[in-house]
């Protein structure tokens, strides 16, 4: 699929959590994994994040979102990958020069409360694409539910992501945007300090994915994560039986109005 990108789960918080975090969605984070959860922001909220990825790739991202009324909010989202410099050859393989490429999204999001424990949101999207001389353009949109019981002691979520069309391409032909569908939820049970979450992640382009997490938060304002994602097992080399890839773990801490947070993720 085109984009392929768009994949990749930001936000250390959830990364640490396995990036099981469609029905969680309960911080800014949720610009990416469910719209509908920037409900649950009751002020103007910003986040970061600096992804360092395989070889010399980076990425990034940037979000923003704030309240426009009692039961209405909107957000504001951009991320960008890197893929470093390459080493430019003709068809005898000398050195020509270098190039680099990268991907570009930037999103706006909205999101309203329906009654006490629903919440709906949509995000549209424009991605632009580059690597040498060649670019590609692209527009998409999530749609996304939430409910929430029991003061929200547990929660589930629903999302279609990506959803849209190649407006144009690298080459000749358009590819298909990597359509997801996932659904999930969350589960703080009574007297024990941890939020348990669990997602289904079905992209069109692969196998079905399944995520688990959980954060302690005894140690508030320190926070540890933990969490699984299925389809670690594409990062691990073909003759490689490292069994730790798919797994992640992470800590946070508060720091005034400011969190803090860092996620681990081998690969091998």
């Amino acid at each position: 699929s085109a984009f392929s990108f768009l994949k990749i789960n930001i936000s250390a918080r959830a990364v640490a959590m396995g990036g099981a975090f469609t029905g969680l969605s309960d911080d800014e984070s949720s610009l990416y994994y469910n719209p509908a959860g920037i409900t649950s922001l009751e002020e103007k909220r910003f986040i970061l994040g600096y992804h360092n990825y395989f070889v010399d790739i980076q990425s990034g991202f940037a979000g923003y979102i704030q309240n426009v009324g009692a039961n209405r909010f909107l957000g504001l989202y951009a991320s960008y990958l890197n893929y470093g410099d390459f080493v430019q050859t003709d068809q005898f393989g000398n050195t020509t020069g270098e190039f680099s490429g990268g991907d570009f999204m930037i999103a706006g999001s909205f999101a309203f409360k329906h009654g006490y424990n629903m919440s709906f949101g949509a995000t549209a999207k424009f991605i632009y694409e580059k690597i040498q001389d060649y670019s590609a353009t692209g527009l998409a949109v999530d749609l996304g539910g939430k409910y929430t019981a029991d003061r929200n002691r547990w929660s589930a979520g629903a999302m279609i992501q990506n959803l849209g069309a190649q407006l144009s391409a690298l080459g000749e032909k358009k590819d298909k945007l990597p359509l997801t569908f996932r659904g999930g939820g969350s589960y703080k049970p009574r007297g024990i300090p941890i939020t348990l979450s669990s997602d289904v992640i079905i992209p069109v382009d692969n196998d079905i994915i399944f995520a688990v997490g959980g954060e302690y938060f005894a140690l508030k304002p320190f926070y540890v994560r933990l969490g699984w994602n299925s389809f670690g097992s594409n990062f691990r080399a073909a003759e490689s039986d490292d069994s730790w890839a798919g797994f992640s773990v992470g800590v946070g801490f508060d720091r005034k109005r400011l969190q803090i947070s860092y996620a681990f993720s081998p690969s091998a």
